[in-house]
């Protein structure tokens, strides 16, 4: 009987988790004063199905309020030689995230090859996405933290060539977010990690952390399943039980 009392609570707290996402708050992220200011954001990320698996509340957010998104990926993910099918993946789970095909890149630089093993140059990545910004008359830019969620390297690189990029004064004062790693037990707590980022959130108001609920958190399976090469058991299980389907943390990063 203890055990089935523990099960019912924890589906029904499982429940109201999600009710939330579809009752969501009316407080505009990335705002000036009243006026909703529609931006380019640039999405930096390592891998095809990173923008799947981690970034889906972020990218659900600002497209369904017309902000202008960009996704630059550094690789082609070609550790299994697949990168060329893994760029067409990328595509089809852009098509489904409604990021315009245009407006995403994908590279293939000798120094930026998808590894556990492989270093990344930051000054290189700095460059590149430097000149990104300039191209594209971005306005911010999101990308992992120094972690990178999985700690995978090539995340953490991303982190770290946006930081040179910002340790330069001229961009010194640019706009840039990282998403949050949370601990193990948050991470795989699906949309019970809601309640947690949300009261996070709470203890440091202001400009320097965002909490964005997946409003259409069906869209984070929807773009996970374009990436078929990928798309085994266990990111399956990840996709459904992971707080990063459900929310994003963003925290401004600081110098």
């Amino acid at each position: 009987m203890d055990w089935f009392l523990l099960v019912l609570s924890a589906f029904v707290l499982w429940i109201a988790s999600l009710c939330i996402i579809y009752f969501p708050s009316k407080v505009q992220y990335f705002t000036t004063g009243d006026t909703l200011h529609k931006k380019a954001v640039l999405l930096v990320i390592a891998h095809p199905d990173d923008e799947s698996m981690f970034f889906t509340p972020s990218l659900n957010h600002l497209t369904s309020r017309g902000h202008n998104v960009h996704i630059l990926c550094l690789s082609t993910g070609n550790a299994d030689r697949m990168g060329n099918i893994r760029k067409d993946e990328l595509y089809k789970a852009c098509a489904v995230l409604k990021v315009p095909l245009k407006q995403v890149e994908i590279l293939d630089h000798p120094e930026l090859q998808d590894g556990f093993g492989n270093v990344w140059n930051h000054t290189l990545i700095a460059k590149i996405v430097e000149d990104s910004i300039r191209t594209h008359g971005i306005d911010l830019v999101i990308t992992f933290d120094s972690y990178g969620v999985s700690g995978h390297s090539n995340h953490r690189d991303v982190h770290f060539g946006i930081r040179k990029l910002l340790l330069d004064p001229q961009w010194s004062s640019f706009e840039a977010w990282q998403l949050d790693s949370t601990s193990i037990l948050r991470k795989y707590s699906g949309p019970l990690d809601i309640w947690v980022s949300i009261f996070m959130a709470w203890c440091l108001p202001g400009t320097k952390q965002f909490c964005l609920l997946n409003e259409h958190p069906a869209k984070s399976f929807q773009a996970m399943a374009q990436h078929m090469s990928q798309w085994v058991w266990f990111r399956k299980l990840f996709v459904c039980f992971s707080s990063y389907t459900y929310v994003n943390t963003l925290l401004r990063i600081e110098l």
